[in-house]
């Protein structure tokens, strides 16, 4: 740590079933509100899955002219509101051509980028020709839009990429971003991610799967991680995004340092495209690896905010993983999983997890994991059950992001 520029995070934003800032999205998480609900987004009749956490509240002409809306997908639009919204918080305007802006960069996970966009067009093509599919259907439908549209906006004309690896992408894009500003060829970072896919094909294929919780009349109880009734998870959707800087040209701005990113961490599991290894050994390996980047032993680690999907595969493998990385720090060590309230977001996960560990810190509270009634057996480790903690503070908080195909990523964020 001590010969590596340090990466700190001066800004956050973010967009969420429940609710549309990151402030706002943090008082929701802390009074253990769900934000599941029955699909608006199409008919749902014939579909074995009917529930998911939508942002409903979510009007684009509140941040948009509606030409400019509709010229990007609702992926790219909530990267967009979150990024704005950091760099806001962060209080920075970058001049085009000021020294900084080649300086400055972007990494955006997403899982899908414009999948509604995609089926949208298709149908098109399909149901009216080619002459009638729109001009800019692939610029709205391509993954990195999100990130390009986010360099575009604030002038960032250093690095600039998207991460897309499932489920991990945005924790992903964070590590990548602050290796970026590690290395010396970027000053300031927006990292986070976006998704916006609850739609007709991705339900029915979720659900066909197996993966997504069928308690359609329950939406709110439905997403229980770690919980010994849990069928699935609750599909999700939003945006979060972080403003990475190094630390010393942070301070000599007088920027507020809300948290450092000390560890990054990411594995593989090369064992299943939707399953992982079980034992938890690639997971394990990411968190081990996390740790060590940070510089601290497991039990410096006061939260940890899990990947836990309500799945039964995750949520039991993700537990032998911390019992794995942690040893017999593993039941001293708090965790919990936000998504038993905002639902999964996919490639938005891992940055919006990023955000409850960073106020986390900022505020030594740690969000519960609601629905957790009836323990499983297999799930023996603290899960802030159903209600917030306040602790004595929050030195250390990582957080855990999985994604098919086995990427397995671990982030650590401590006090500045």
């Amino acid at each position: 740590m001590t010969s590596r520029r340090r990466v700190v995070v001066t800004g956050i934003g973010a967009v969420s079933p429940v609710g549309l800032t990151a402030d706002t999205t943090w008082q929701a998480l802390i009074s253990g509100v769900s934000g599941a609900g029955q699909i608006t987004a199409f008919d749902t009749s014939g579909f074995k899955t009917t529930i998911a956490a939508e942002a409903t509240d979510f009007d684009p002409e509140a941040h948009f002219e509606r030409k400019d809306a509709r010229r990007m997908d609702r992926c790219t639009q909530f990267a967009l509101v979150a990024a704005n919204e950091a760099m806001a918080h962060a209080g920075l305007v970058i001049d085009p051509d000021s020294a900084l802006a080649p300086r400055a960069g972007a990494v955006i996970g997403v899982g899908f980028g414009g999948m509604a966009t995609f089926i949208e067009e298709v149908r098109v093509l399909d149901e009216r020709g080619p002459s009638r599919v729109s001009p800019i259907g692939i610029p709205k439908i391509i993954a990195n839009m999100a990130a390009g549209t986010v360099s575009i906006e604030h002038n960032l004309m250093g690095p600039v990429s998207c991460a897309v690896t499932a489920c991990s992408a945005s924790a992903n894009a964070i590590g990548d971003a602050a290796e970026i500003i590690r290395r010396g060829a970027a000053d300031v970072m927006v990292a986070g991610g976006a998704e916006a896919a609850i739609t007709d094909f991705a339900v029915a294929s979720f659900a066909q799967a197996r993966a997504l919780s069928a308690r359609n009349d329950d939406p709110e109880g439905a997403s229980r991680p770690f919980d010994l009734d849990r069928d699935g998870f609750v599909m999700g959707e939003g945006g979060a995004a972080l403003v990475l800087e190094e630390r010393e040209a942070a301070l000599a701005r007088g920027a507020q340092i809300l948290a450092e990113v000390t560890g990054y961490g990411m594995s593989a599991d090369a064992y299943h495209i939707t399953l992982p290894r079980p034992g938890g050994m690639g997971a394990a390996r990411a968190m081990t690896a996390a740790l060590a980047d940070a510089g601290i032993e497991p039990g410096d680690l006061d939260y940890i905010n899990a990947h836990g999907t309500s799945t039964d595969a995750n949520d039991a493998t993700e537990t032998a993983a911390v019992k794995v990385a942690l040893g017999a720090a593993a039941h001293r060590v708090p965790m919990s999983s936000t998504k038993s309230m905002t639902g999964h977001l996919l490639g938005a996960a891992g940055a919006m997890e990023a955000v409850v560990a960073i106020k986390s810190i900022e505020t030594g509270i740690l969000a519960p994991t609601i629905n957790l009634e009836t323990p499983d057996p297999d799930c023996d480790l603290d899960y802030v059950p159903n209600e917030a903690r306040q602790t004595d503070g929050v030195t250390h908080a990582m957080s855990n992001s999985f994604g098919f195909g086995g990427h397995n990523v671990a982030l650590v964020f401590s006090r500045a």
